[in-house]
């Protein structure tokens, strides 16, 4: 009840404030590219829960159809719009309604696609799964330039599963382990310094 409570508290005057700014994302998305607003995609949450996570539209309509579910640095379905939006970190926003809907957390592991928590060791996934996911974390932060890191893969999503995937597994168990709404406040803070300097 106490994270539901921290979380509306800076997610509903959070949303009154960055409401202008939601509206021109919406209108410039809709001005550069066809297709809609809002990117939708199923994840993984609280208990095992699937739910459409929420994101601003940075690629083509359809795109998880003409390549592949992760996306890299330089892949050439994201939009003029989406460079900036990813770059910045601003497609993320829309997860805010998650958060208001109680979907999603501030802080959290980051909610995966089925086929990817279905790679998790078991006791590693039942850890994750038993707290709400986040728009936010520990991974995040180390992870900010994922996109980067994969751009020179062979095969990205090898990388992805074998490397990447493990390192955050092990964030998001220590972040079950050790959470308070403290170090939720931090994680907060931190993150809006990574994603404005």
């Amino acid at each position: 009840m106490a994270k539901r409570l921290f979380d509306l508290f800076w997610v509903i005057p959070g949303l009154l404030f960055l409401s202008p700014l939601l509206v021109m994302i919406a209108i410039w998305i809709k001005a550069d590219s066809p297709g809609p607003v809002f990117f939708r995609q199923i994840r993984v949450g609280l208990g095992g829960r699937e739910f459409k996570v929420l994101k601003f539209r940075t690629m083509v309509p359809d795109a998880e159809k003409i390549g592949l579910k992760i996306t890299v640095a330089g892949d050439p379905r994201i939009t003029r719009s989406g460079n900036f939006l990813r770059k910045y970190k601003l497609d993320e926003l829309a997860q805010l309604f998650n958060v208001l809907s109680g979907e999603m957390s501030l802080v959290g592991p980051r909610p995966e696609v089925p086929e990817y928590v279905a790679l998790y060791p078991a006791n590693v996934r039942e850890k994750v799964l038993s707290v709400k996911p986040g728009i936010t974390d520990l991974a995040s932060l180390e992870y900010k330039d994922e996109n980067e890191l994969l751009e020179d893969a062979d095969n990205p999503c090898e990388v992805y599963v074998q490397e990447i995937m493990p390192r955050k597994l092990d964030y998001y168990v220590q972040y079950v382990e050790k959470r308070t709404l403290w170090s939720d406040f931090i994680i907060i803070l931190r993150t809006i310094v990574a994603i404005t300097t």
